[in-house]
C-alpha cells in the first residue's frame, strides 16, 4: 500500500509556480526524508498532502484516499507536527494533549504521551511559558495521539537540544517499527540521515532525485571527502598562511576526479572520486605544500544535498546555487 501518492501535481500562486509536475510515492511503513533548499516547494507539498491548499493540476492521495474529498477521514489517521507550532498560552500541556486525544476520538492516556516526550513534569504548566524545544515536544505528543497511520513531521528537531533530538529520533524509529509511515522534512541533515529509509530532494518545485542515502552516494560517483591538514613550511603570519592555502587550492582544483575544494583555516576539504586521493596528495607535494595529516570520510548527506541542489549531480540542472539549507541558531529546550 502507498501512504502518500502525488501524480502530476502542480501548484501555482499568481505568477509563481511553487510545485511543478511532481510525482511522489511514499510506501506504507517507511520513513521518508523530504529535503530541499528554502523556497523549493516543500511546505507547499506538505500543505497539499494535508489539504490545506489544493493543487492547480494533478492528484493527491493519502492513505489510499483522495486528499481533496476525504480530508476529514485522512486527518483522523494522521498526526502532524507543523513547522512553527503555536500553543494556546493559557492552556497547560496536559490540556493540549487532552484536546488532541478528543479530536482523534482516541483513548490515549495524556500523561503517557507527555511522559513519552519528556514533558510529564511540566504537564500542569501553562504552555505559554514553555521554551521552543518544550513546545516542539508538546506538538509531537499531540501528533502521536491515536496511534496515527501517518506522521508528518515538519522540522521536528527545531529548538531541541542534542538529547531531545536523540529522543525524537528514537520515537520516529519506534513509530515506524509499529507500522506507521513517517514523512520527515528537516534542514538538520544529520537527523534525516539517521532515521530515513529513503530521501527525496526537491529543487525549484521539482523532485530531482530520490533514493536511499547509500544509493545517492553511488549516483554521484561514490565520492569521498578528503580532509588535508597543510603546513606552510614555517610560515608564521596570516599572509603566508593565506598564500600557502591559495597555492594548495590552485594545485589540486583542476585534477581529474576532484569536484570541489574548500579551505577551512589550515585544512583543505576536497570532494573527490574514489582513487583520486593519491593524485591530490602528490600534486600538493609537487607544489611544495607540506601535508601534515589527512584522512577520508564517506560523503555525508549534506555533501549529497549540495551536489543535487547546486546542479553538480546526475540529473540536476546547472545554474546559480540555491540558498544553502540551514537556520539561525535557536533557543533550545532546557
Amino acid at each position: 500500500m502507498t501512504a502518500i501518492e502525488l501524480r502530476g501535481v502542480t501548484k501555482e500562486f499568481a505568477d509563481v509556480t511553487a510545485v511543478r509536475g511532481l510525482d511522489l510515492t511514499v510506501e506504507e511503513g517507511e520513513v521518508y526524508g523530504f529535503l530541499g533548499p528554502n523556497g523549493a516547494g516543500k511546505s507547499t507539498t506538505i500543505d497539499m498532502v494535508l489539504d490545506l491548499v489544493r493543487p492547480t493540476e494533478g492528484t493527491v492521495r493519502v492513505l489510499e484516499q483522495d486528499a481533496t474529498t476525504d480530508g476529514v477521514a485522512i486527518r483522523k489517521r494522521t498526526g502532524v507536527l507543523p513547522d512553527g507550532f503555536a500553543v494556546y498560552d493559557r492552556l497547560t500541556g496536559r490540556q493540549h494533549v487532552e484536546f488532541a486525544v478528543r479530536s482523534k476520538e482516541a483513548d490515549d492516556d495524556p500523561d503517557a504521551l507527555l511522559d513519552r516526550v519528556g514533558l510529564l513534569d511540566d504537564a500542569d504548566r501553562k504552555a505559554g511559558g514553555y521554551s521552543k524545544g518544550m513546545r516542539q515536544r508538546l506538538a509531537l505528543a499531540m501528533a502521536l495521539a491515536g496511534d496515527p497511520d501517518l506522521l508528518i513531521l515538519d522540522e521536528p528537531s527545531s529548538g531541541l537540544d542534542p538529547a531531545g533530538a536523540k529522543e525524537m529520533r528514537e520515537i520516529v524509529r519506534a513509530e515506524a517499527d509499529r507500522g506507521a509511515t513517517v514523512f520527515f522534512s528537516s534542514h538538520i541533515l544529520e537527523q534525516v540521515e539517521a532515521v530515513c529509509d529513503r530521501v527525496g530532494i526537491l529543487r525549484e518545485g521539482e523532485l530531482v532525485t530520490e533514493d536511499s542515502v547509500e544509493g545517492l552516494r553511488e549516483a554521484v560517483g561514490g565520492e569521498e571527502t578528503l580532509e588535508i591538514a597543510i603546513s606552510g613550511g614555517g610560515a608564521d603570519d596570516a599572509d603566508d598562511a593565506d598564500n600557502t592555502g591559495n597555492a594548495a587550492i590552485e594545485a589540486i582544483r583542476d585534477l581529474d576526479g576532484v569536484s570541489r575544494v574548500n579551505r577551512d583555516g589550515d585544512t583543505l576539504v576536497v570532494s573527490c572520486a574514489d582513487g583520486a586521493k593519491t593524485r591530490v596528495i602528490g600534486a600538493l607535494e609537487d607544489a611544495g605544500i607540506a601535508v601534515a595529516d589527512f584522512h577520508t570520510r564517506e560523503a555525508s548527506l549534506e555533501d549529497l544535498f549540495l551536489a543535487y541542489t547546486e546542479g553538480d549531480a546526475p540529473g540536476a540542472d546547472g545554474g546559480d546555487p540555491d540558498e544553502r539549507a540551514g537556520e539561525e541558531p535557536e533557543e533550545v529546550d532546557r
